[in-house]
C-alpha cells in the first residue's frame, strides 16, 4: 500500500541577473510543477535617485537625466519633459524644431521596436533575427550621432527647441533609411509571422483585456493590442501631431502575438509620419529667440559681449521658471511617457516627477502569467518591453 506524500508548491527566483529578465528584476515565481501559480515582480535594482537628483540640477541640466530613464528611448523622455517646462514657461518653440522633434521622436520610436523585436526573438530562440535588427537600428542611431554627436543619451531636445540643426546631408540619410524600412520589415514577417515556434510561444500566452489594463495603468502597445485605440498622439495631440496622417495600430486578442503585431505596424505608421516631415522641412531657426533660455549661436560669442553675458550666466546660474505646475505627457514605444514639473519661481524644479510606463506594464505582469507554464513566463516579460531604468528611477 503506498504511502500518501504532502506536495507543496516550489518558490524559485527567476532574476535578478537571469538574461531574459531585460534589466535587474527579480521576479518571486510559484510554481505548482511546470504551472504558475503566482509571480511576484520585485524591483529596486536599479535605483538611482533620478527623482530627487532631477530637483537638485537647474532646469537645462534636468534634460540629461531622462535620458537614462528609458535608455532605448531617450528622445520621448527629452520630450514629455520639456514640453511640461515649455508650458510654465509659455514658450513656443519655432516650427523647425517642432517638426526635427517629431523626426528623431518617431525614429527613436523606430529604434526601440528594433531592440525589442530582437532581444524578444532571441528570448524564445531565434537568435538570427537580434542581428538583423540592430544592423538596421545602427543607421538611426549614425542619424542621432550626426545630429547630437553621441549615440545614445543624446540629450537632444532642450528647453526651447533642439540643441542645434541637423548637419548637410542629413534629410538623404533619413530618406534613404524609411525607403528599405519596407523589404526589413518584409524579411522578418516572412521569417516570424507563420513560423510555427513563434507562433505556438506568442499566440494566447501572457493575455489581458481592456479592464484589466485600465485598473493597473497600462499603456502603449500592451493597451492597443488589447483593443483600445489610445494613442496620446491622437486623444491629445502635442506638437501639431494632429495634421499628419497616419493611424494607430490596433488588435483585439491581448496577447504576446498581438502585441508583437500592434509594434510591426506602428514602425511602417512612424516611417509615414517621417516622410510627411521630410516634405514639411523647411529652413529656419531650431530654438527660441531668446539668449535667456536658450544660448546664442557660437559664432556670436567671439564677436559679441551680450552673447558671451548670456552665454556665461546661461551655464553657471540657469533661468528662472515661474512659479506653477505643468504636466506634459507623450506617446513613447511603451506607452504613455509623463513628467509632472512644479516650480517655485526658481532655477531649479521643486518637483520633477516622471510617469514612465514601465512602471506601471511591470505591474500588470502577474495578471498575465498565473495558469501558464514557467517558460510562458520569458515570453510574457518579453512581450511588455520593459526597460528597467524607467521602472526603478
Amino acid at each position: 500500500m503506498g504511502v500518501a506524500t504532502e506536495t507543496k508548491p516550489m518558490v524559485i527566483n527567476m532574476g535578478p541577473q537571469h538574461p531574459a529578465t531585460h534589466g535587474v528584476l527579480r521576479l518571486v515565481v510559484e510554481l505548482d510543477g511546470e504551472v504558475v501559480r503566482s509571480v511576484s515582480p520585485e524591483i529596486g535594482y536599479l535605483h538611482t535617485g533620478f527623482e530627487k537628483s532631477g530637483e537638485s540640477l537647474r532646469y537645462q541640466q534636468a534634460c540629461t537625466l531622462t535620458d537614462r530613464m528609458d535608455y532605448l528611448s531617450p528622445h520621448a523622455n527629452n520630450l514629455a519633459y520639456v514640453l511640461a517646462v515649455e508650458k510654465l514657461m509659455g514658450l513656443e518653440v519655432p516650427p523647425r524644431a517642432r517638426l526635427l522633434r517629431i523626426l528623431f521622436a518617431e525614429l527613436g520610436r523606430i529604434a526601440s521596436h528594433l531592440v525589442w523585436l530582437g532581444t524578444h526573438a532571441m528570448d524564445i530562440g531565434a537568435q538570427g533575427l537580434f542581428f538583423y535588427c540592430f544592423r538596421e537600428r545602427e543607421k538611426i542611431l549614425d542619424m542621432v550621432e550626426a545630429s547630437a554627436g553621441v549615440r545614445l543619451n543624446p540629450s537632444y531636445f532642450r528647453i526651447g527647441g533642439v540643441m542645434r540643426d541637423v548637419p548637410e546631408g542629413f534629410e538623404t540619410m533619413v530618406r534613404e533609411f524609411v525607403d528599405e524600412l519596407p523589404q526589413w520589415m518584409a524579411s522578418y514577417r516572412a521569417l516570424l509571422d507563420r513560423n510555427p515556434i513563434w507562433r505556438e510561444r506568442l499566440v494566447g500566452n501572457a493575455v489581458i483585456d481592456a479592464q484589466t489594463c485600465a485598473r493597473y495603468g497600462v499603456t502603449g502597445p500592451i493597451l492597443r493590442a488589447a483593443g483600445v485605440n489610445r494613442d496620446l498622439r491622437k486623444v491629445s495631440p502635442y506638437l501639431g501631431y494632429e495634421t499628419f496622417e497616419f493611424d494607430v495600430p490596433v488588435f483585439t486578442h491581448g496577447d504576446s502575438y498581438d502585441r508583437y503585431q500592434v509594434r510591426l505596424a506602428e514602425m511602417m505608421e512612424s516611417r509615414r509620419i517621417v516622410y510627411q516631415v521630410l516634405e514639411r522641412l523647411e529652413p529656419g531657426p531650431v530654438a527660441v529667440d531668446d539668449w535667456k533660455v536658450a544660448p546664442p549661436p557660437k559664432e556670436y560669442l567671439g564677436r559679441d559681449m551680450e552673447a558671451l553675458i548670456h552665454h556665461f550666466k546661461l551655464f553657471t546660474q540657469g533661468f528662472h521658471v515661474p512659479a506653477g505646475e505643468a504636466y506634459a505627457g507623450v506617446e513613447g514605444p511603451r506607452g504613455e511617457i509623463g513628467f509632472y514639473v512644479v516650480s517655485d519661481g526658481g532655477a531649479k524644479p521643486y518637483r520633477f516627477r516622471p510617469r514612465t510606463p514601465s512602471f506601471f506594464n511591470l505591474q500588470a505582469l502577474p495578471t498575465m502569467t498565473v495558469g501558464s507554464l514557467v517558460a510562458d513566463v520569458i515570453t510574457a516579460i518579453g512581450s511588455i518591453d520593459i526597460v528597467l531604468g524607467d521602472v526603478d528611477r
